[in-house]
C-alpha cells in the first residue's frame, strides 16, 4: 500500500458508534498485561531486567529503613528469579479497604504499597508503588515466603497474577524477612526470556556502593558451575569512585568525600580528578541513576566552579577578574552525587531527571562549605586540582580557535562540506544517510554503488585520533574527525544542537578485520565522547558486510557469519566456489551495494548506551593508556573472538 493510502485510512472517519458500551474496561492487571511497555518501559531483555530491579528494589527499601542488612539474589535453572531479604516481612494482616491479605493486596492491587506517606519507609526508590504487582501480573507464576514472629507464609500466584489461594501458614522459623520467586511470562517477553549475568551483577554492585553496609549476594545457579558474587562496601561512594578510576592515573591519592543532611535530605558526594581529559560525573537519587541529571546535579557544578575559583583567585593561581568555566573545572572529574530524598520529584516518566528545587541549594551548600574546608586542610591537593583547571582552561581557549574551523558556513554555500564527502542529493535529514567508509577504494564501490538520493558516502584516510588520549584542540585539528563535524553540521559537545544533524542515519563501514575493528572502535569512542547524543538517539549503526561470497553456477550467497557458511554450503551441494572477503575494497560496486547498503537486504548493527558507567569503564580500558587492564580483557574475552585475520 502506498503512504498517501495509508494516509487516506488514518484520516478517515471511524465508522463506529461511541457509548458507554465501547469503553472498556480492564480490571485489576489486566491493564499490565494489556500494555506492559508502560510499566516496565519495553519487553525486550531491558524489561525482563527491570523486574529483578522491582522485586530487589523493596529490599533496598527495607535496608534504608533501618530493618535489612542482607539481600540475596538468585538465578535458578530454567531463569527463575529468587530474591531474599532479612528485612521486616511484608505485613500478613487483612487489609481494612481490599479484605484480604496485605501481602495479596501489595501483588495484586497497583499503586498498594508502603510507600505513600504510611511512615513504614524513610525514602523509597519506587515512585508509583507499582513495582511487585507488575512483576506478579508478567510472571507466569510467582510465590511469596514471608517470615515473620515465627512463622512463615505462603502465597502463589498464576496466570498473569491471580492468587491460587489465600495466604497460608505452611511452617515455622526464626528468621525474618521476604523472598520472592518468579518465572517471567514469555507469552510477555517473546523475545527472550534468559538474563544476562553481567547486567545483572553490574547493577547489584552498584547498589551495594550506593547503600554502604549493606551486603548483596548474587548468585547463578544456571550453569554446571555455580557463581556467585558477594558485594559490601563499608566505603560506599568513596570507593564507587576508586572503582571507576581503576584503569586511570589519579592525580590524588585520597578520595574527596562529602556527607550532610538538610530537610532531611540526606547528600552524599565523592570525586577524585585523574589526568584524563573526560569528565564522568554520575547522579543518583534514591539509588536510582538520573541520567539526565536534575537539580542536585546543578547545585553540585555550581559549588565545584565556584570553590575552585575563589580557591584560585584568593591564593593568586588567576587574576581577580579572570575565571575558570565550568568545563575546566571538571575535566578529568570522576564524581558521584547519590541523595536520598523522602519526596522525590522526577521530570517525565522515567525517573532520569531529578525536579525538586530545593536540592540545587542544599547541595550547592553542603559541597560549597565541606570543599573549601577540604581545600584549606590539604593545600597540595588543592593546588593540583586548581592547576588542572587552569591547563584546561588553556587549552580551552586553544580548542576554542580550532573550533571555528569545523564551524558549517551557510547551507547554501556547498563549499563548506569537506572536499571528499560524497553528498546525496535529499535535504530531508529522515530519509538521509551517511555512511563512514574505511580507505578510498572501497569508499570509490560505495559512491559508485550507491543511491545518490540518500545515501551520502565519506571516506577516511587511516586511522582517527584516539580521542581517549587528546584534549579538545588536538581532536579540532584531526582532518578526518573535522570532516565528520562539518559533514553532519549538529555542531560538537557543548555547542552540540541534534536538530541539526543531516542524516538520521550515520552507518560506519569498515573492513572485517583486525584493522577495521580498531576503526570502529576509535569512531565509537570519538562519538561517545563528543558526540553522544546522536548515539542516545539512535542515529549511529554498523553496517555488516559479509565474510564470503559462495556460487554454485550462476546461484551466489553472501554469509555473514562463519557458523553460516557450513549450513549453506551443505545446502547447495558440491562443486561450490568459496571467496573469502578480507575488505571491502574486494568487491565492486555493485556487490557492495547488494550485500551492505541495499535498504532490502542489509543488516545494520545499531549501537545503544545500556549503561553509560560500563560503557565508559570500557572505552577507558580499551583506549586508556593502561596496559595491562587491556591484556586482562583480551585473555579473559580471547575464546570469543571470530573472523581474526592473522
Amino acid at each position: 500500500m502506498d503512504q498517501s493510502k495509508e494516509i487516506e485510512q488514518l484520516e478517515r472517519k471511524v465508522e463506529h458508534s461511541y457509548t458507554a458500551d465501547d469503553i472498556q474496561v480492564l480490571e485489576g492487571l489486566e491493564a499490565v498485561r494489556k500494555r506492559p511497555g508502560m510499566y516496565i518501559g519495553s519487553t525486550s531483555e531491558r524489561g525482563l531486567h527491570h523486574l529483578v530491579w522491582e522485586i530487589v528494589d523493596n529490599g533496598i527499601d527495607e535496608a534504608l529503613a533501618g530493618y535489612a542488612t542482607d539481600i540475596t539474589v538468585v538465578l535458578e535453572k530454567d531463569n527463575i528469579v529468587r530474591v531474599e531479604d532479612n528485612g521486616r516481612g511484608m505485613p500478613v494482616g487483612i487489609h481494612e479497604k481490599t479484605g484480604i491479605s496485605a501481602v495479596e493486596t501489595i501483588f495484586t492491587i497497583l499503586h498498594a504499597g508502603g510507600k505513600f506517606g504510611g511512615g513504614a519507609y524513610k525514602v523509597s526508590g519506587g515512585l508509583h508503588g507499582v513495582g511487585a504487582s507488575v512483576v506478579n501480573a508478567l510472571s507466569k507464576w510467582l510465590e511469596v515466603f514471608v517470615h515473620q514472629d515465627g512463622k512463615i507464609y505462603y502465597l502463589k500466584f498464576e496466570n498473569g497474577g491471580h492468587a491460587v489461594e489465600p495466604l497460608k501458614v505452611v511452617g515455622e522459623t526464626d528468621k525474618h524477612g521476604s523472598i520472592v520467586r518468579f518465572a517471567a511470562d514469555p507469552e510477555i517477553f517473546q523475545e527472550t526470556t534468559e538474563y544476562n549475568y553481567d547486567v545483572l551483577n553490574s547493577r547489584i554492585r552498584q547498589l551495594a556502593f550506593l547503600n554502604r553496609d549493606i551486603k548483596l549476594v548474587f548468585r547463578d545457579e544456571r550453569g554446571e558451575e555455580v557463581r556467585e558474587v558477594v558485594y559490601k562496601y563499608e566505603g560506599g561512594i568513596k570507593e564507587y569512585v576508586e572503582y571507576l578510576n581503576k584503569n586511570k592515573d589519579v592525580l590524588h591519592e585520597d578520595v574527596v568525600y562529602v556527607e550532610g543532611i538538610e530537610d532531611g535530605i540526606l547528600t552524599e558526594i565523592a570525586l577524585q580528578y585523574n589526568d584524563g581529559y573526560i569528565p564522568n560525573i554520575y547522579s543518583f537519587c534514591n539509588n536510582i541513576n538520573t541520567q539526565e541529571g536534575g537539580t542536585h546535579e546543578d547545585g553540585f557544578r555550581l559549588a565545584l566552579t565556584r570553590v575552585i575559583n575563589n580557591y584560585a583567585k584568593d591564593n593568586n593561581f588567576i587574576k581577580k577578574e579572570e575565571s575558570l568555566a565550568g568545563d575546566d573545572v571538571r575535566e578529568g572529574l570522576t564524581a558521584i552525587i547519590s541523595i536520598k530524598h523522602p519526596d522525590p520529584q522526577y521530570e517525565g516518566q522515567t525517573k532520569t531527571k531529578l525536579g525538586n528545587s530545593e536540592c540545587r541549594r542544599i547541595v550547592s551548600s553542603i559541597l560549597g562549605d565541606q570543599l573549601e574546608r577540604f581545600f584549606m586542610e590539604n593545600p597540595d591537593t588543592a593546588k593540583i586540582i586548581v592547576d588542572k583547571a587552569i591547563l584546561a582552561s588553556k587549552a580551552r581557549m586553544a580548542a576554542k580557535k580550532a573550533r571555528e574551523l569545523t564551524r558549517r558556513k551557510s547551507a547554501l554555500e556547498i563549499s563548506s562540506l569537506p572536499g571528499k564527502l560524497a553528498d546525496c542529493s535529499s535535504k530531508d535529514a529522515s530519509e538521509c544517510e551517511i555512511y563512514i567508509v574505511e580507505g578510498d577504494s572501497a569508499g570509490g564501490s560505495a559512491k559508485q554503488g550507491r543511491n545518490s538520493k540518500y545515501q551520502a558516502i565519506l571516506p577516511l584516510r587511516g586511522k582517527i585520533l584516539n580521542v581517549e588520549k587528546a584534549r579538545l584542540h588536538r581532536i579540532f585539528e584531526n582532518n578526518e574527525i573535522r570532516s565528520m563535524i562539518t559533514a553532519f553540521g549538529c555542531g560538537i559537545g557543548d555547542e552540540m544542537d541534534v536538530t541539526k544533524l543531516r542524516y538520521h542515519k550515520i552507518i560506519i563501514m569498515t573492513d572485517a578485520d583486525v584493522d577495521g575493528a580498531h576503526i570502529c572502535t576509535l569512531l565509537l569512542t570519538f562519538f561517545y565522547r563528543y558526540l553522544r547524543p546522536i548515539i542516545e538517539g539512535g542515529y549511529v549503526y554498523i553496517a555488516q558486510p559479509p565474510l564470503f561470497k559462495l556460487q554454485k553456477g550462476n546461484h551466489i550467497e553472501y554469509v555473514y557469519k562463519d557458523s553460516e557458511k557450513d549450513r549453506v554450503m551443505h545446502e547447495l551441494g558440491e562443486n561450490v566456489k568459496i571467496q573469502r572477503y578480507k575488505g571491502l575494497g574486494e568487491m565492486n560496486a555493485e556487490q557492495l551495494w547488494e550485500t551492505t547498503m541495499d535498504p532490502e537486504y542489509r543488516i545494520l548493527k545499531k549501537v545503544e548506551i545500556q549503561d553509560a558507567m560500563d560503557a565508559d569503564n570500557v572505552f577507558e580500558m580499551l583506549m586508556g593508556d593502561e596496559v595491562e587492564p587491556r591484556r586482562n580483557f583480551i585473555q579473559e574475552h580471547a575464546m570469543y573472538v571470530k573472523n581474526l585475520d592473522i
